[in-house]
């Protein structure tokens, strides 16, 4: 049985996520609730805990404070937000799992057997620290992107992207200092959240940072030259709306 910790300065949340979380999980048992930071704490050391549903915003603090007084984070985390669009593309980004008030069933759902399947947290430092930075930032120029392979964890900064391209169920990452990275997610989640910061799917396969363009090329149905002097066919369906953009740059 996972034993699950519930972090939320409301009751009637607190009262409402146990409720539903035994309702959906049957491998799962609540050992204990708290309702701010310092008791937030104090039930970690107390209970152990496997998960931990926590609330971002309470009296004393935030759930971000409270993890970084832990010296060491053995426990899967899942942040319960009442934030909308903004918080949510921060968490995408970041790698972090949420979940949004109020609690749906399925979501909550989802989200333990995801944590079950994939109990790992030692690189939450990593992670916390590029979800601080995103919820302060909304621009690309200090927007920070967790990329996992299949044995390392990097936090790249969007501006440096020059180019995304799928590789089966991964996408490889090219950036401006010649590294190259391989994540173990498909193209199209990147695409959706890289398309506000300047990307352009211009191929199925292809993902470019318009900020690293060079040249177009109309011969043999179109070709992208880009800073790194890397060559990306442009798909005929996407013609019309990459000439578009250019013209308004």
């Amino acid at each position: 049985m996972l034993q699950v910790l519930i972090i939320d300065d409301e009751p009637n949340a607190r009262e409402a996520i146990a409720n539903t979380l035994l309702a959906v999980c049957k491998n799962v048992q609540i050992c204990g609730t708290a309702d701010s930071v310092k008791s937030g704490l104090i039930a970690i050391a107390k209970h152990q805990p496997d998960i931990v549903l926590l609330d971002i915003q309470m009296p004393d603090g935030t759930g971000f404070q409270l993890l970084s007084q832990l010296n060491d984070v053995n426990f899967k985390v899942i942040f319960i937000t009442a934030h909308q669009e903004f918080a949510m593309q921060a968490f995408k980004f970041s790698a972090m799992d949420y979940i949004l008030k109020p609690v749906d069933p399925d979501e909550l759902s989802v989200a333990i057997k995801k944590a079950e399947e994939t109990f790992e947290n030692k690189n939450i430092s990593l992670n916390m620290s590029a979800l601080q930075s995103n919820m302060q930032n909304t621009g690309k120029e200090n927007k920070k992107l967790i990329l996992k392979s299949s044995d390392h964890i990097h936090a790249v900064n969007v501006k440096e992207i020059v180019r995304c391209e799928s590789e089966g169920n991964y996408t490889r990452f090219m950036l401006s200092d010649g590294r190259k990275l391989l994540a173990t997610k498909i193209l199209k989640e990147f695409d959706e959240m890289l398309q506000p910061y300047g990307f352009f799917r211009v191929h199925q396969s292809h993902l470019i940072n318009v900020d690293f363009f060079e040249t177009y090329k109309k011969a043999d149905g179109g070709t992208i030259i880009m800073s790194d002097k890397s060559k990306i066919p442009l798909a005929s369906r996407k013609k019309e709306a990459f000439l578009k953009l250019l013209s308004s740059l």
